[in-house]
C-alpha cells in the first residue's frame, strides 16, 4: 500500500460529525461523478462508473469505534491489508480526502479531512448470493470457490498463542442468543416469527461446544487458528473473470477473524444450505477439506455452522427481514440438533467403473463427506493429488504396493470412524476389491451405529480400458490407474458372501452421464423407501461378472 497522508499520521484531520460526513459524501459524489451511494451501519460507499469509494462513518458502535479520524484511517488500512489477500484486483489503495467539506479532493494538497478505500467496482449481480437467488450458481463456481479458499487458507501462518482470541465461537454465539432474546422481548424483531426455541438452542449449542472444547484446544495448539476472513457468507463472495474472490473481510474485530479455519468456511457451508443449495454445500466442504487435509476438523462443522446461522438471523432481525430471520433461525436449530443416524457408504469396483463419479453424486445427495483413496494414498506419500508416478517407477511400486495400500485403507477407516462418531455420513471412494477390506468397513459402521451400504459400480472391460486411456490423456484426475492396473485388479477381486445381499447396490455404469444420474436417483429412491443399509431387490447369490466387472 503506498504511503499517503491517509496512513502517514501527518496533518491530523479535524474531527468530523455525522453531519459533516454526510456533507462530505454529497460533495464527493459530485466530485467523483458517483451515480449512487450505498449505506451500511459503518460506511458510505460511493459508486462511480468503474470505482467504489468507501468511507467509514464517524460513529462509535458496540462493535467498532470510528469516531476519530485516526481510527477511521486505521480501519481503512486494515480493510485494505486484509482484503488484498483474497481480492487484490478489487482493492486498489487507501487515499487521503483533502480540501474542504464542500470541495474535497482525493490525495490533494493540504490537510487530510478523512480517509477512503479505493476499490474497483463490480456488478452486484455477480455476488454469489445474487447468483444463488437466480439459480445461476453452478458446480463449477462451487469448485472455484473451494479452490480459492484452499489457496487463501494455506497461505496463512498459524497464530502464535499470544494472538489467540480470548472469546471463542460459543462466546459469540451465546451473546447473539442473548441479543435475540432481548430483541424478541422488546418486539424489536419486527416481522420475525417467534423465537421461543432460543433456550433449547442455547442448551444444545452450549453442550456441543462444551464437548468440542478439548478438540478445539488441541487444534489451536496444532496451528489451525489463523487470521482468516471472518465473514464468508455468499454476499461477500463474487464471481470475477471466471473465478471467485472473497471480499469485505472483517476488519473491526480481530477475534472474529482469528479463528479456527473450519469456523471460517462454516459460514459459506451454512449459507449454501440457507439458500437451498444443499448439494453445493456438501460439494464445497468436501473439496475444501480434501484440499486442506482438514477432515479431522469437521466434527466441529455443524456447531460452527449453527453459530454462523445465528449471526445471519440477527442481521436479518435487525433489518426487519422476517422471512430471512425465520430461514436462518430454523437452520441454526437444525444444525444444533442431534444429527440423524449416519451412513457409511462403501464403493467397490474396478478402475474406470465410475466409482468416483457415483461417490461424488451420492455425497451431495446424502449430505455426506467423501474420502478418496486416490487422494489420501498420495497424501501419505507426500504427493499432490495430480502428481504422477511413472508406470514401473520405484515411486509407483511404493505408491501402489501392499504396504501403501494397507496404510491407505487404514487411514480411510480411521478418518471415517472420527467422522461417523461426530454424526457425519461418509462415502468411502476406493476399490474395496477384497472382502476383508469391506468387512473392516462394515465393522467400522457397526461400531458407530451407522447404516452400511456397499455400492458396486461396473461396466464392460472395453469401456473400462477406454476410460482409463482418456483419463490418462486428460491428466487432471488423482487416479494413476492404467490398463495394467486394471488387469491386476481382475486377478485379485473377490466376491462378497451371499448373506451380504441386503447391503449391496448395483450401478450399471456402461452409459453416459445422464444414465449415471438416473441410476443414482434410483438408488436414492431405493434408500428412501428401504433405508440406506438395504437394497430393494438384492440378488440371491454373488458371482464374478463374466463381462469383467467385479463381484455382482
Amino acid at each position: 500500500m503506498p504511503t499517503t497522508a491517509a496512513t502517514s499520521g501527518l496533518h491530523p484531520a479535524p474531527e468530523l460529525t455525522l453531519a459533516d460526513h454526510e456533507l462530505l459524501v454529497a460533495s464527493l459524489r459530485t466530485r467523483l461523478g458517483a451515480d449512487s451511494v450505498v449505506q451500511t451501519p459503518i460506511s458510505s460507499v460511493l459508486l462511480s462508473a468503474d470505482r467504489a469509494w468507501k468511507l467509514k462513518k464517524p460513529v462509535r458502535l458496540a462493535f467498532i469505534d470510528c469516531s476519530t479520524a485516526e481510527r477511521r484511517a486505521h480501519f481503512c488500512a486494515e480493510e485494505w491489508r486484509l482484503n488484498r489477500r483474497t481480492a487484490a484486483p478489487l482493492y486498489l489503495g487507501v487515499r487521503a480526502v483533502t480540501g474542504t467539506l464542500q470541495a474535497p479532493e482525493i490525495d490533494g494538497p493540504g490537510a487530510r479531512l478523512d480517509t477512503v478505500v479505493e476499490m474497483r467496482r463490480f456488478d452486484a449481480g455477480e455476488e454469489l448470493r445474487a447468483l444463488a437467488r437466480r439459480g445461476a450458481l453452478g458446480p463449477d463456481l462451487v469448485d472455484a470457490l473451494a479452490a480459492h479458499l484452499v489457496g487463501f487458507h494455506r497461505s496463512l501462518e498459524p497464530l502464535p498463542e499470544s494472538q489467540w482470541p480470548r472469546k471463542q465461537p460459543w462466546d459469540w454465539a451465546r451473546e447473539t442468543i442473548d441479543e435475540l432474546e432481548a430483541m424478541a422481548a422488546s418486539g424489536a424483531c419486527g416481522t420475525c416469527s417467534s423465537v421461543d426455541g432460543l433456550q433449547a438452542l442455547r442448551e444444545r449449542l452450549g453442550a456441543a461446544f462444551a464437548a468440542l472444547a478439548p478438540a478445539l484446544e488441541a487444534r489451536a495448539q496444532a496451528g489451525h487458528l489463523r487470521e482468516g476472513h471472518g465473514d464468508l457468507h455468499l454476499g461477500n463472495l463474487v464471481r470475477w473473470q471466471g473465478s471467485v474472490m472473497a471480499f469485505d473481510a472483517l476488519e473491526f474485530e480481530p477475534a472474529l477473524r482469528c479463528i479456527d479455519l473450519v469456523c471460517d468456511v462454516a459460514f459459506t457451508f451454512m449459507d449454501l444450505l440457507a439458500h437451498g443449495l444443499d448439494g453445493h454445500a456438501w460439494r464445497f466442504i468436501n473439496a475444501w477439506a480434501e484440499g486442506m487435509d482438514e477432515w479431522l476438523g469437521l466434527p466441529a462443522l455443524r456447531p460452527f455452522a449453527a453459530y454462523r446461522a445465528l449471526v445471519r438471523a440477527k442481521v436479518a432481525a435487525l433489518a426487519g427481514e422476517g422471512a430471512a430471520f425465520d430461514r436462518y433461525f430454523a437452520l441454526a436449530a437444525t444444525l444444533a440438533a442431534p444429527p440423524p443416524r449416519p451412513r457409511l457408504v462403501v464403493m467397490t469396483g474396478l478402475s474406470g467403473s465410475g466409482k468416483s463419479a457415483v461417490a461424488a453424486r451420492l455425497s451431495e445427495r446424502l449430505g455426506a463427506l467423501r474420502l478418496r483413496s486416490d487422494v489420501e494414498r498420495k497424501r501419505l506419500m507426500g504427493l499432490a493429488p495430480t502428481e504422477r508416478a511413472a508406470p514401473g517407477s520405484l515411486l509407483a511400486q511404493r505408491l501402489y504396493g501392499a504396504e501403501a495400500t494397507a496404510a491407505t485403507y487404514a487411514r480411510l477407516l480411521s478418518l471415517a470412524d472420527a467422522l461417523l462418531q461426530a454424526g457425519h455420513s461418509v462415502v468411502l471412494d476406493a476399490a474395496f476389491l477384497r472382502q476383508h477390506e469391506r468387512a473392516a468397513a462394515q465393522t467400522a459402521a457397526d461400531r458407530r451405529g451407522a447404516a452400511f451400504a456397499l455400492v458396486h459400480c461396473w461396466a464392460s472391460v472395453p469401456v473400462l480400458r477406454a476410460r482409463l486411456v482418456a483419463r490418462a490423456q486428460h491428466g487432471a484426475d488423482p487416479s494413476d490407474a492404467t490398463e495394467a492396473v486394471l488387469d491386476g485388479q481382475q486377478g485379485v477381486a473377490e466376491p462378497w458372501p451371499a448373506d451380504w445381499a441386503p447391503w449391496v447396490h448395483e450401478i450399471d455404469n456402461r452409459g453416459d452421464e445422464a444414465a449415471l444420474d438416473a441410476a443414482v436417483s434410483r438408488l436414492m429412491a431405493d434408500w428412501t423407501r428401504n433405508g440406506a443399509g438395504r437394497a430393494a431387490e438384492a440378488p440371491a447369490t454373488q458371482v464374478l461378472r463374466k463381462n469383467g466387472g467385479t463381484p455382482a
